[in-house]
């Protein structure tokens, strides 16, 4: 054999040999990656809850709930029965809260019947004054109606005083019966507490009860009232009508 075949024939067997060198490399980097993702997914796996976990963690939630929800609805009683059967060291003091909370219910009660009744009270007060409002006013327009009645029943004689005078023949001195007419009138005034304001010649003038239609020559003091023009009226201190009067001019 040549040289160049011996050549040949040796790299041609290491070449075969690389392969078998080779896959054992090939093996193991595989075994870490697997191992690297079992991993991996156990420490994913660990991190999340599984079903079990979630329902028993579900059914404490609803299981303290329950409980929360027994106590509120229980009454003080139950209540009480629970504490001193789960320990008799706490019974004196439950039975001393126990006793406090039905005098604090108690009281209240006492207090809702107190508001109760005063409440009926107050509603009752209201609709009296409403209704005594209401008759107040009706009596109020009564007793107005019954002042203008009555007055105008008074002035009906004066009235057919005045027509039968006028009845009269024209020659006729009626000057007596418009007298005894205007008496007439003048009592029926007086009845209605209406006086006259009729000031007396030479006093002064007073400005909320007279007024001055003119000043005029007069022997009376200068401004003073000379002569009074046409008499006023005043009601009950209330100046109906002022007194017309002249003053003493001083020229």
């Amino acid at each position: 054999m040549s040289d160049d075949a011996a050549a040949v024939e040796e790299s041609d067997s290491e070449t075969d040999a690389a392969p078998d060198d080779a896959e054992p490399e090939s093996e193991d980097a595989v075994s870490e990656e697997a191992t690297a993702s079992e991993a991996t997914e156990s420490s994913d796996d660990g991190d999340e809850p599984n079903e079990s976990e979630q329902s028993d963690e579900s059914e404490a939630d609803q299981s303290e709930d329950s409980e929360t929800e027994g106590v509120e609805a229980a009454t003080v009683d139950e209540l009480v029965t629970r504490i001193t059967g789960s320990n008799e060291e706490l019974t004196e003091p439950a039975t001393e809260l126990q006793s406090r909370i039905e005098s604090l219910e108690e009281e209240v009660a006492e207090k809702n019947d107190e508001i109760d009744e005063l409440t009926e009270k107050l509603s009752r007060a209201r609709a009296d004054f409403k209704n005594y409002k209401k008759r107040t006013e009706k009596q109020q327009e009564q007793l107005k109606e019954r002042a203008t009645e009555d007055l105008v029943e008074r002035l009906m004689p004066v009235r057919d005083n005045l027509v039968r005078a006028l009845d009269q023949d024209e020659d006729a001195d009626i000057r007596p019966g418009v007298e005894s007419t205007l008496e007439s009138f003048d009592r029926v005034l007086d009845e209605e507490n209406v006086s006259f304001i009729s000031p007396e010649a030479g006093s002064e003038v007073d400005p909320e009860r007279h007024e001055v239609m003119q000043r005029v020559d007069s022997d009376q003091p200068e401004g003073t009232i000379a002569d009074i023009y046409q008499q006023g009226y005043e009601m009950a201190d209330k100046v109906l009508q002022p007194a017309r009067v002249t003053v003493s001019s001083d020229e």
